[in-house]
Protein backbone atom coordinates (compact mmCIF):
# COMPACT_ATOMS: atom_id res chain seq x y z
CA UNK A 1 0.00 0.00 0.00
CA UNK A 2 2.12 3.18 -1.40
CA UNK A 3 0.96 6.53 0.02
CA UNK A 4 2.03 9.53 -1.47
CA UNK A 5 1.42 13.02 -0.08
CA UNK A 6 1.36 15.91 -2.38
CA UNK A 7 1.57 19.77 -1.64
CA UNK A 8 0.87 22.38 -4.26
CA UNK A 9 3.34 25.23 -4.06
CA UNK A 10 3.52 29.09 -5.10
CA UNK A 11 6.71 30.89 -3.99
CA UNK A 12 6.41 28.74 -0.72
CA UNK A 13 10.36 28.67 0.01
CA UNK A 14 9.90 30.25 3.47
CA UNK A 15 7.32 27.95 4.94
CA UNK A 16 7.96 24.60 2.87
CA UNK A 17 10.92 22.84 4.55
CA UNK A 18 8.61 23.44 7.77
CA UNK A 19 5.65 22.00 6.20
CA UNK A 20 7.94 18.72 4.97
CA UNK A 21 9.39 18.44 8.07
CA UNK A 22 5.96 17.97 9.83
CA UNK A 23 4.62 15.16 7.40
CA UNK A 24 4.74 11.73 8.81
CA UNK A 25 7.42 8.87 8.07
CA UNK A 26 5.26 5.55 8.85
CA UNK A 27 1.62 5.06 9.22
CA UNK A 28 0.62 1.48 10.64
CA UNK A 29 -1.11 -0.16 6.99
CA UNK A 30 0.81 2.14 5.08
CA UNK A 31 4.06 0.21 3.19
CA UNK A 32 5.79 3.46 1.52
CA UNK A 33 5.42 6.74 1.81
CA UNK A 34 6.00 9.35 -0.72
CA UNK A 35 6.41 13.08 -1.09
CA UNK A 36 5.31 15.58 -4.21
CA UNK A 37 5.43 18.91 -4.50
CA UNK A 38 3.37 20.72 -7.33
CA UNK A 39 5.14 24.06 -8.45
CA UNK A 40 3.03 26.09 -9.52
CA UNK A 41 5.03 28.83 -11.53
CA UNK A 42 6.84 29.60 -8.02
CA UNK A 43 9.82 32.50 -8.66
CA UNK A 44 11.74 32.11 -5.58
CA UNK A 45 13.43 28.93 -4.59
CA UNK A 46 10.84 26.14 -3.65
CA UNK A 47 12.41 23.60 -6.19
CA UNK A 48 15.53 23.39 -4.65
CA UNK A 49 13.89 23.67 -0.68
CA UNK A 50 12.34 20.22 -1.69
CA UNK A 51 14.79 18.47 -3.43
CA UNK A 52 17.45 19.77 -1.24
CA UNK A 53 14.90 18.19 1.57
CA UNK A 54 14.41 15.10 -0.02
CA UNK A 55 10.58 15.12 -2.11
CA UNK A 56 9.82 12.24 -4.69
CA UNK A 57 8.62 13.59 -7.50
CA UNK A 58 8.06 17.59 -8.53
CA UNK A 59 5.47 18.66 -11.02
CA UNK A 60 6.26 21.87 -12.56
CA UNK A 61 4.39 24.81 -14.46
CA UNK A 62 6.35 27.32 -15.95
CA UNK A 63 3.31 29.93 -15.69
CA UNK A 64 1.53 30.30 -12.53
CA UNK A 65 -2.20 27.80 -13.45
CA UNK A 66 -3.99 27.97 -10.04
CA UNK A 67 -4.85 25.58 -7.31
CA UNK A 68 -7.44 23.20 -9.46
CA UNK A 69 -4.67 22.73 -12.24
CA UNK A 70 -2.17 22.47 -9.85
CA UNK A 71 -4.33 19.34 -7.68
CA UNK A 72 -5.09 17.81 -10.76
CA UNK A 73 -1.88 17.60 -11.97
CA UNK A 74 -0.61 16.16 -8.72
CA UNK A 75 -3.48 13.29 -9.26
CA UNK A 76 -2.12 12.75 -12.21
CA UNK A 77 1.30 12.72 -11.52
CA UNK A 78 0.12 10.76 -8.08
CA UNK A 79 -2.03 7.86 -9.81
CA UNK A 80 1.30 7.26 -12.07
CA UNK A 81 3.97 6.53 -9.99
CA UNK A 82 1.33 4.15 -8.30
CA UNK A 83 -0.60 5.66 -5.53
CA UNK A 84 -2.89 3.54 -3.56
CA UNK A 85 -3.80 6.91 -1.64
CA UNK A 86 -3.44 10.06 -2.14
CA UNK A 87 -3.24 13.00 0.69
CA UNK A 88 -3.40 16.79 -0.15
CA UNK A 89 -2.10 19.15 2.49
CA UNK A 90 -0.63 22.89 2.25
CA UNK A 91 2.47 24.42 2.21
CA UNK A 92 2.20 26.52 4.66
CA UNK A 93 2.08 24.00 7.51
CA UNK A 94 -1.76 24.98 8.19
CA UNK A 95 -2.29 21.56 9.30
CA UNK A 96 -0.49 19.05 11.64
CA UNK A 97 1.43 16.42 9.77
CA UNK A 98 0.47 13.86 12.18
CA UNK A 99 -3.17 13.78 11.29
CA UNK A 100 -2.74 12.32 8.22
CA UNK A 101 -3.25 8.69 9.72
CA UNK A 102 -6.23 10.32 10.85
CA UNK A 103 -7.35 11.34 7.37
CA UNK A 104 -6.31 7.79 5.58
CA UNK A 105 -7.70 5.87 8.00
CA UNK A 106 -11.27 5.32 6.74
CA UNK A 107 -9.74 4.49 3.88
CA UNK A 108 -7.61 1.58 4.90
CA UNK A 109 -10.53 0.47 6.82
CA UNK A 110 -12.73 0.52 3.78
CA UNK A 111 -14.86 3.31 4.97
CA UNK A 112 -14.65 5.87 2.59
CA UNK A 113 -12.78 7.04 -0.77
CA UNK A 114 -12.74 10.65 0.22
CA UNK A 115 -11.52 11.90 3.78
CA UNK A 116 -12.03 15.50 4.57
CA UNK A 117 -10.14 17.08 7.54
CA UNK A 118 -12.14 19.17 9.49
CA UNK A 119 -10.34 21.99 11.14
CA UNK A 120 -11.91 23.51 14.48
CA UNK A 121 -13.23 26.85 12.51
CA UNK A 122 -14.59 28.40 15.49
CA UNK A 123 -11.31 27.69 17.48
CA UNK A 124 -8.76 29.11 15.24
CA UNK A 125 -7.60 32.45 16.22
CA UNK A 126 -6.55 33.97 12.96
CA UNK A 127 -9.97 33.95 11.36
CA UNK A 128 -11.84 36.90 12.18
CA UNK A 129 -15.66 36.40 13.07
CA UNK A 130 -16.99 37.24 9.63
CA UNK A 131 -14.80 34.74 8.38
CA UNK A 132 -15.81 31.51 10.79
CA UNK A 133 -19.82 32.71 9.55
CA UNK A 134 -19.05 32.84 6.14
CA UNK A 135 -16.80 29.64 6.47
CA UNK A 136 -20.01 27.95 8.05
CA UNK A 137 -22.40 29.16 5.53
CA UNK A 138 -20.27 28.02 2.70
CA UNK A 139 -19.53 24.83 4.11
CA UNK A 140 -24.01 24.69 4.73
CA UNK A 141 -24.62 25.71 1.06
CA UNK A 142 -22.11 22.83 -0.51
CA UNK A 143 -23.81 20.52 2.03
CA UNK A 144 -27.18 21.66 0.43
CA UNK A 145 -25.80 21.05 -3.29
CA UNK A 146 -24.00 17.92 -2.44
CA UNK A 147 -26.29 16.40 -0.50
CA UNK A 148 -23.44 15.53 2.15
CA UNK A 149 -23.02 15.86 5.39
CA UNK A 150 -19.04 17.61 5.00
CA UNK A 151 -18.79 20.52 7.97
CA UNK A 152 -15.34 22.23 6.61
CA UNK A 153 -16.39 22.25 2.46
CA UNK A 154 -13.20 24.76 2.23
CA UNK A 155 -11.27 22.76 3.49
CA UNK A 156 -7.94 21.36 1.58
CA UNK A 157 -6.63 18.75 3.80
CA UNK A 158 -7.81 15.84 1.74
CA UNK A 159 -7.08 12.28 1.61
CA UNK A 160 -8.10 10.17 -1.55
CA UNK A 161 -8.30 6.40 -3.01
CA UNK A 162 -7.01 5.19 -5.92
CA UNK A 163 -10.31 4.71 -7.39
CA UNK A 164 -12.08 7.60 -6.05
CA UNK A 165 -8.97 9.79 -7.64
CA UNK A 166 -9.44 8.30 -11.03
CA UNK A 167 -13.19 9.79 -11.12
CA UNK A 168 -12.34 13.22 -9.91
CA UNK A 169 -12.98 15.93 -12.68
CA UNK A 170 -12.48 19.82 -12.18
CA UNK A 171 -13.21 22.08 -14.74
CA UNK A 172 -13.30 25.78 -12.75
CA UNK A 173 -9.61 27.19 -12.64
CA UNK A 174 -10.20 28.43 -8.89
CA UNK A 175 -9.75 25.61 -6.52
CA UNK A 176 -10.98 22.15 -6.43
CA UNK A 177 -12.34 21.71 -2.87
CA UNK A 178 -15.92 22.68 -3.55
CA UNK A 179 -16.33 21.24 -6.60
CA UNK A 180 -15.15 17.82 -5.58
CA UNK A 181 -17.43 17.47 -2.91
CA UNK A 182 -20.32 18.40 -5.29
CA UNK A 183 -19.05 15.91 -8.12
CA UNK A 184 -18.61 13.06 -5.34
CA UNK A 185 -21.76 13.54 -3.88
CA UNK A 186 -23.43 13.61 -6.96
CA UNK A 187 -22.12 10.54 -7.73
CA UNK A 188 -22.34 8.70 -4.78
CA UNK A 189 -18.43 8.15 -3.45
CA UNK A 190 -18.48 7.50 0.25
CA UNK A 191 -16.97 10.96 1.80
CA UNK A 192 -16.51 11.03 5.38
CA UNK A 193 -15.19 13.83 7.75
CA UNK A 194 -12.88 13.59 10.56
CA UNK A 195 -12.13 16.16 13.21
CA UNK A 196 -8.17 17.48 12.90
CA UNK A 197 -5.99 20.19 14.27
CA UNK A 198 -4.44 23.42 13.02
CA UNK A 199 -0.99 24.94 13.14
CA UNK A 200 -0.37 29.14 13.67
CA UNK A 201 -0.60 31.04 10.65
CA UNK A 202 2.62 31.32 9.36
CA UNK A 203 1.22 33.72 6.13
CA UNK A 204 -1.67 34.93 5.10
CA UNK A 205 -4.45 33.13 2.77
CA UNK A 206 -2.99 33.79 -0.89
CA UNK A 207 -6.32 31.79 -2.88
CA UNK A 208 -8.46 35.27 -1.88
CA UNK A 209 -7.48 39.00 -1.76
CA UNK A 210 -10.72 40.29 -0.45
CA UNK A 211 -14.00 38.18 1.45
CA UNK A 212 -16.44 39.55 -1.03
CA UNK A 213 -14.06 38.11 -3.73
CA UNK A 214 -13.60 34.89 -1.85
CA UNK A 215 -17.63 34.34 -1.19
CA UNK A 216 -18.02 35.92 -4.79
CA UNK A 217 -16.10 32.98 -6.65
CA UNK A 218 -17.05 30.06 -3.95
CA UNK A 219 -20.70 30.96 -5.21
CA UNK A 220 -20.17 30.59 -8.92
CA UNK A 221 -17.89 27.69 -8.45
CA UNK A 222 -20.84 25.74 -6.39
CA UNK A 223 -23.85 27.42 -8.74
CA UNK A 224 -21.65 26.18 -11.68
CA UNK A 225 -21.09 22.39 -10.40
CA UNK A 226 -24.51 21.71 -8.97
CA UNK A 227 -25.51 23.30 -13.08
CA UNK A 228 -23.09 20.65 -14.53
CA UNK A 229 -24.36 17.75 -12.25
CA UNK A 230 -27.75 18.47 -11.72
CA UNK A 231 -29.24 21.20 -14.53
CA UNK A 232 -32.60 19.97 -14.56
CA UNK A 233 -33.16 20.83 -10.69
CA UNK A 234 -31.47 23.72 -11.42
CA UNK A 235 -33.29 25.40 -14.34
CA UNK A 236 -37.11 24.10 -13.28
CA UNK A 237 -36.71 25.75 -10.14
CA UNK A 238 -35.57 28.99 -12.44
CA UNK A 239 -38.89 28.25 -14.34
CA UNK A 240 -40.89 27.68 -11.16
CA UNK A 241 -39.69 31.51 -10.10
CA UNK A 242 -40.22 32.59 -13.42
CA UNK A 243 -43.83 30.71 -14.05
CA UNK A 244 -45.60 31.64 -10.66
CA UNK A 245 -44.28 35.46 -11.08
CA UNK A 246 -45.75 35.55 -14.83
CA UNK A 247 -48.59 33.35 -13.35
CA UNK A 248 -49.58 35.96 -10.58
CA UNK A 249 -49.41 38.76 -12.95
CA UNK A 250 -51.82 37.27 -15.67
CA UNK A 251 -54.52 36.14 -13.08
CA UNK A 252 -53.99 39.78 -11.65
CA UNK A 253 -54.75 40.95 -15.70
CA UNK A 254 -57.87 38.62 -15.92
CA UNK A 255 -59.19 39.98 -12.75
CA UNK A 256 -59.08 43.37 -14.14
CA UNK A 257 -60.07 42.02 -17.70
CA UNK A 258 -63.27 41.00 -16.46
CA UNK A 259 -64.41 43.69 -13.98
CA UNK A 260 -64.12 45.64 -17.03
CA UNK A 261 -60.57 47.73 -16.43
CA UNK A 262 -58.47 45.80 -18.08
CA UNK A 263 -57.26 48.09 -20.87
CA UNK A 264 -55.62 50.43 -17.84
CA UNK A 265 -53.17 47.05 -17.20
CA UNK A 266 -52.13 45.96 -20.12
CA UNK A 267 -48.43 46.26 -18.57
CA UNK A 268 -49.72 43.22 -16.33
CA UNK A 269 -50.30 40.94 -19.19
CA UNK A 270 -46.50 41.63 -21.29
CA UNK A 271 -45.13 41.08 -18.04
CA UNK A 272 -47.04 37.66 -17.41
CA UNK A 273 -46.39 36.75 -20.82
CA UNK A 274 -42.79 37.90 -20.66
CA UNK A 275 -42.13 35.99 -17.53
CA UNK A 276 -43.96 32.43 -18.84
CA UNK A 277 -41.92 32.58 -21.98
CA UNK A 278 -38.51 33.07 -19.60
CA UNK A 279 -40.12 29.96 -17.38
CA UNK A 280 -40.55 28.04 -20.45
CA UNK A 281 -37.03 28.59 -22.24
CA UNK A 282 -35.41 27.80 -18.53
CA UNK A 283 -37.61 24.35 -18.56
CA UNK A 284 -36.21 24.08 -21.89
CA UNK A 285 -32.86 24.68 -21.19
CA UNK A 286 -33.00 22.25 -18.10
CA UNK A 287 -34.06 19.42 -20.57
CA UNK A 288 -31.09 20.22 -22.77
CA UNK A 289 -28.90 20.20 -19.72
CA UNK A 290 -29.74 17.03 -18.62
CA UNK A 291 -29.01 15.75 -22.07
CA UNK A 292 -25.80 16.79 -21.70
CA UNK A 293 -25.11 15.47 -18.47
CA UNK A 294 -26.45 11.86 -19.52
CA UNK A 295 -23.53 12.08 -22.06
CA UNK A 296 -20.85 13.88 -20.28
CA UNK A 297 -21.64 10.48 -17.22
CA UNK A 298 -21.16 8.08 -20.26
CA UNK A 299 -17.69 10.11 -21.12
CA UNK A 300 -16.55 10.18 -17.37
CA UNK A 301 -16.84 6.15 -17.48
CA UNK A 302 -14.88 6.12 -20.69
CA UNK A 303 -12.29 8.62 -18.70
CA UNK A 304 -12.27 5.73 -16.30
CA UNK A 305 -12.12 2.91 -18.20
CA UNK A 306 -8.69 4.66 -19.91
CA UNK A 307 -7.39 5.85 -16.99
CA UNK A 308 -7.32 2.44 -15.44
CA UNK A 309 -5.38 1.46 -18.37
CA UNK A 310 -3.29 4.32 -18.36
CA UNK A 311 -2.67 4.53 -14.63
CA UNK A 312 -3.22 0.72 -13.88
CA UNK A 313 -5.22 -0.78 -11.36
CA UNK A 314 -3.94 -1.37 -7.73
CA UNK A 315 -3.60 -4.37 -5.94
CA UNK A 316 -7.48 -4.76 -4.74
CA UNK A 317 -8.48 -4.01 -7.75
CA UNK A 318 -6.60 -6.16 -9.55
CA UNK A 319 -8.14 -8.85 -6.83
CA UNK A 320 -11.37 -7.83 -7.52
CA UNK A 321 -10.98 -8.11 -11.55
CA UNK A 322 -9.67 -11.72 -10.74
CA UNK A 323 -12.32 -12.51 -8.80
CA UNK A 324 -14.71 -11.37 -11.18
CA UNK A 325 -13.24 -13.32 -14.02
CA UNK A 326 -13.10 -16.60 -11.92
CA UNK A 327 -16.92 -16.24 -11.44
CA UNK A 328 -17.66 -15.36 -15.30
CA UNK A 329 -15.32 -18.84 -16.03
CA UNK A 330 -17.27 -20.93 -13.69
CA UNK A 331 -20.45 -19.71 -14.76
Amino acid sequence: MKLIIQIPCYNEAETLEIALNDLPKHIDGIDEIEYLIINDGSHDNTVEVAKKWGVNYVVNFKNNKGLARGFMAGLDAALRNGADIIVNTDADNQYVGADIEKIVRPILDGEAGMVIGERPIDQTEHFSPLKKKLQHLGSWVVRKASVTDVPDAPSGFRAYSRHTAMRLNVINDYTYTLETIVQAGRRKMAVKSVPIRTNPELRPSRLFHSMFGYVKKSMLTISRALMQYKPLYCFTWIAAVFGIIGGAALIRFLVFYFQGTGYGHVQSLVIGCMMLTIAILAFFIGLLGDTIAANRRLLEEIQFELRKMDYGLSDEEKKKDEDKSYIEGDA
